[in-house]
């Protein structure tokens, strides 16, 4: 829901580092890599308690994020193997911080954990099999023109869950309550994004 908003604030501010990495000979998939093993270390700060270590991670993951895309579209070089593997990385990613915490306190954590994993496969997959058939019809993306795959809208989106991210990060005690408040989020967006993606892909299949 954010995300469109968002983006566009974030851009200008990444432009210095995306000079110096053009310039260093970086490329863009060196850097989905890179971040994504940084976000990683996320989760051994989570299981051992080390709150703000963790929210470092956290942060550090989604500049690369931003980083990637800006960088190939600065070298001309984007493609959809690089948004492929950035969108994959970017799930995986995603899925790593509840599992973190239902590792850490499987007794008062594993339930809200796994209850949130799942609403994260239904948005993920949801999100990803429409991405799918809009590329067959070739559906216009007015959002995200600038994004190799459809970028399918929703009421939780990246933004989103990163503030859940660092929510978590900041009153970890209250990890159950959040995890639940957002895997209700996350299912509303789940059912939207059924109903729109049915409802759209119906119209453009009776329309071709």
């Amino acid at each position: 829901m954010l995300d469109a908003k968002i983006t566009p604030l974030i851009k200008p501010l990444l432009r210095p580092l995306i000079l110096a990495l053009n310039k260093c000979g970086i490329t863009p998939n060196q850097v989905t890599v890179a971040g994504f093993f940084v976000g990683l270390l996320a989760v051994p700060m989570i299981i051992g308690g080390l709150w703000y270590g963790a929210l470092l991670f956290i942060a550090l993951n989604r500049i690369f994020d931003g980083i990637d895309g800006e960088l190939a579209r600065f070298q001309n070089t984007s493609t959809s193997s690089g948004g492929f593997l950035d969108i994959s990385l970017d799930f995986l990613f995603y899925a790593s911080i509840p599992l973190a915490f239902g590792i850490a306190s499987p007794l008062e954590w594993g339930t809200p954990a796994l209850v949130l994993l799942a609403t994260f496969i239904g948005t993920g997959s949801s999100f990803l099999a429409f991405a799918i058939a809009a590329e067959k019809f070739n559906i216009d993306r007015p959002q995200f023109k600038n994004k190799s795959f459809y970028y399918m809208q929703g009421l939780t989106e990246g933004t989103e869950t990163i503030l859940v991210f660092v929510a978590f990060c900041v009153w970890p005690t209250y990890f159950p309550i959040i995890a639940y408040v957002f895997a209700a989020a996350c299912l509303i967006t789940v059912i939207t994004r059924i109903v729109g993606g049915y409802t759209t892909l119906k119209a453009v299949e009776q329309n071709g």
